[in-house]
């Protein structure tokens, strides 16, 4: 284990441990105590919003359920704390569930909406519930007690705060650095990719917000035993804008951050209620519109949140090591060289009245390379998507060894071994080069959510990894398994795509102009790959503008023309067609 990697969190650990030790006024206990409260909800929006690209202004609504449910069973029918709290955390997640299911499939400006409006709705419905008190709350919540010793002041409730907070922040960054989270994060990247690669983006979506929702109940049934009664004050919308504030101050794509975010946050805030009335001579609530204005400060000039400068500060971490395994993932049994794998029969895609595939039918065999070449704008771009379920057909099908596809997504469809790049690159930037290409692994793991949290799949992750930076040997591109995705050349981009492609274990790849960018030498080097592929018995469709390097490396080609099949066969022949000439080739042919 790499203790430099690890010498600051347990820095911060150990600051944590002493603090109540030191002399410190009651007061600061009390205000780290509402920071770890906040930093719970906060790590939970980290992975919802800055990781999963899905606003929530209601997170405040579920601290309210695990508040809730634990002082009713607490108060009312005298059970342990301790047994209320998987209940209360359960009650989160149940709520979730349904909410998430309608909320995780609105877009754009609905998103965040629909999110104020189950927020307002649940701030309204625990103020109408006699069992819970309506707007005066339930009182006398017993604390917590564990081996005879009561939780009853805020020096005592400290360490189990922080120990939830730490314990969850850990478990958060571990389920960010597995084969679960790889998919939540390729969210942000719209998901079109990772979905050409097997992930469930809906489920992906439900994960991280059920998970948010937990987090935050978590939150709410530390702070009915700390505070001893609760009401739907803390619950309301003004307080989900609160923690959305802190996850973007801390920054919205960091589990660290989100703690730093609550703590600059609340100690901001503690400052302005002592300080603006006497500045301004009225006690009315300003600090929501300070809060308002550094929220827009923030985005205009950090939108990463304030948690990158720190991490320039601390001391750099070193590199991870490349993963090695001594296990290997299973490979597919290729079809027969020259057996049918991929046919296209009559696709036709239509959008309005503009028809971009017209009736268009050919066949992809095993260990072939089919070319499909036509002007820009002929449809070849478009068949790809047909053929990987990225977009529906208006009439005809796709086979894929007689089984048809039509209709299937394209992660089911993946799970036929069917891979591709796409024509403009859909990497993660932010992702290193290695979690990249270990995303196309995506399906050849199972490790889920539970095991991801508490880190208990670490050796399907190491044989995942090992087969990402297998891959990326392969295409040349092992010395950059650490860097960011976004940091490499537009060449280096269409190999990496092709890397993660590899990383399936592909039956058939589809290649959109993968050797767009790329300088002679490693055109060269891309076709000796692809040779290879062919002769192991993988299926390519290659879609391309540079002839030269189509004709003296494809079997077959299909030469579309508006979205028309009007030539296909040997390359040879292809390039003398009259249609081919007149179309595409020119002169040149």
């Amino acid at each position: 284990m790499n203790i430099q990697r690890l010498l600051p969190g347990l820095t911060g650990i150990a600051f944590l441990v002493v603090i109540p030790v030191l002399p410190v006024p009651p007061f600061w206990i009390t205000v780290l105590n509402n920071i770890g409260l906040a930093s719970l909800v906060t790590i939970g929006l980290v992975l919802l919003t800055g990781v999963g690209g899905l606003t929530s202004f209601g997170q405040a609504a579920f601290c309210g359920f695990g508040a809730y449910t634990t002082a009713v069973l607490a108060t009312n029918y005298g059970i342990s704390p301790w047994l209320t709290l998987p209940l209360s955390v359960i009650v989160g997640g149940v709520v979730a569930m349904p909410l998430g299911l309608i909320t995780v499939r609105l877009s754009g400006h609905f998103l965040p909406l629909g999110t104020i409006a189950w927020g307002l709705s649940l701030y309204y419905l625990f103020g109408k519930i006699d069992m819970l008190g309506r707007y005066d709350g339930i009182t006398g919540i017993p604390p917590i007690e564990l081996a005879g010793y009561r939780f009853l002041s805020d020096g005592a409730i400290y360490y189990l705060i922080w120990f939830f907070v730490i314990a969850v922040a850990i478990g958060a960054r571990n389920l960010l650095d597995s084969r679960t989270g790889r998919g939540i994060r390729a969210l942000r990247g719209g998901g079109q990719a990772a979905e050409a690669f097997g992930v469930n983006i809906v489920r992906a979506k439900l994960i991280v917000f059920v998970f948010a929702a937990v987090v935050a109940a978590l939150s709410g049934w530390l702070y009915a035993h700390m505070q001893r009664n609760v009401n739907p004050t803390p619950f309301g919308l003004s307080m989900g804008i609160e923690y959305l504030l802190m996850a973007v101050v801390g920054g919205s794509g960091h589990v660290w951050g989100a703690i730093f975010g609550s703590g600059l946050v609340i100690i901001l805030k503690e400052l302005l209620q002592r300080f603006l009335p006497s500045l301004i001579g009225t006690t009315t609530n300003f600090e929501m519109i300070v809060f308002g204005i550094l929220l827009v400060v923030i985005l205009q000039l950090a939108r990463d949140g304030l948690w990158p400068f720190i991490l320039k500060i601390l001391p750099k971490r070193p590199p991870k090591p490349i993963p090695t395994s001594n296990q290997k993932l299973p490979k597919r049994t290729l079809a027969l060289a020259g057996s049918p794998l991929i046919k296209v029969e009559k696709a036709r895609k239509a959008f309005g009245g503009l028809v971009a595939v017209n009736d268009v039918s050919f066949e992809v065999p095993a260990g072939r390379i089919v070319g499909l070449i036509g002007p820009n704008g002929a449809g070849k771009s478009t068949t790809f998507n047909l053929i990987t379920g990225i977009a529906s057909l208006t009439s005809g099908s796709v086979f894929y060894q007689g089984q048809r596809l039509s209709g299937d997504s394209p992660r089911h469809i993946a799970r036929h071994g069917i891979a591709r790049t796409f024509q403009h690159a859909k990497i993660l930037p932010d992702m290193s080069v290695l979690e990249n290409v270990a995303l196309g692994a995506h399906l050849r793991g199972s490790a889920g959510v539970f095991k991801s949290f508490l880190h208990v799949e670490r050796d399907e992750e190491a044989t995942l990894l090992a087969e990402a930076a297998h891959q990326l040997e392969r295409v040349g591109l092992g010395e950059y398994a650490n860097r960011p995705a976004g940091d490499l050349a537009l060449g280096q981009i269409r190999i990496l795509e092709i890397a993660r492609a590899l990383a399936a274990d592909p039956t058939v790849l589809l290649l959109d102009e993968p050797a767009a960018g790329l300088r002679h030498g490693e055109k060269q080097e891309l076709a000796n790959l692809l040779k290879k592929l062919r002769e192991e018995g993988v299926a390519v469709l290659l879609v391309e503008h540079d002839m030269g390097f189509v004709m003296g490396l494809v079997d077959h080609l299909v030469v579309l023309d508006f979205g028309t099949l009007i030539a296909e066969g040997k390359p040879a022949e292809v390039r003398k067609h009259p249609a081919v000439i007149a179309a595409y080739l020119g002169g040149a042919a």
